[in-house]
């Protein structure tokens, strides 16, 4: 199988220099020489005119031959190439679309959070001014029984389990954010 693939790729290396000679100036050059070589042969009698042009013309027809099958297997090759790189593409763009789709809903995310941090923030500032209220009012007995009974109101400890299950959130979202960039 591998010798088979190595003698493949050594004929379509030759098959790719020689189409790239064909196309060059020195080709021209040999070719030009070529021609008139074989026009000057019958005029200088070397060579009958009639077996000059039988020999002329099928060098020339086989030399078209290859170079249209050389031709058609550069062609082939490019065509390949071309239809990896579109592959690529294709798969490259169902990744952005996958990732801009990521990035919208951790954005969602951070949007409810932030939301929610608001709402902590401002249900603390109550309690706080609930516990400011208490010390102004009350003497020390009242105030430690009236504290418990604002801070069982407020929820604190509800509150407290928000603040961790967001922040978990928070850690959560930003290890993705680390993925997607990776």
């Amino acid at each position: 199988m591998k010798k088979d693939k190595e003698k493949t790729e050594v004929l379509e290396k030759i098959a790719n220099g020689i189409t790239w000679w064909v196309g060059s100036i020195p080709s021209l050059i040999v070719h030009t020489l070529f021609f008139i070589t074989s026009f000057l042969l019958p005029m200088l009698k070397i060579v009958e005119f009639d077996k000059m042009l039988l020999i002329l013309t099928t060098v020339v027809s086989l030399e078209a031959i290859y170079l249209a099958i050389f031709i058609q297997m550069s062609v082939n090759k490019s065509h390949e190439k071309i239809e990896d790189i579109q592959e690529d593409i294709e798969e490259i763009s169902e990744d952005i679309e996958d990732i801009q789709e990521d990035i919208e809903e951790i954005s969602e995310d951070i949007e409810e959070i932030s939301e929610d941090i608001e709402e902590i923030n401002e249900d603390i500032e109550d309690i706080q001014e609930d516990i400011e209220e208490i010390n102004e009012d009350e003497d020390d007995e009242d105030h430690n029984e009236r504290a418990k009974n604002v801070m069982l109101k407020s929820n604190v400890s509800s509150n407290k389990n928000e603040i961790k299950a967001l922040k978990d959130i928070i850690s959560q979202l930003q290890n993705e954010i680390d993925q997607l960039k990776k």
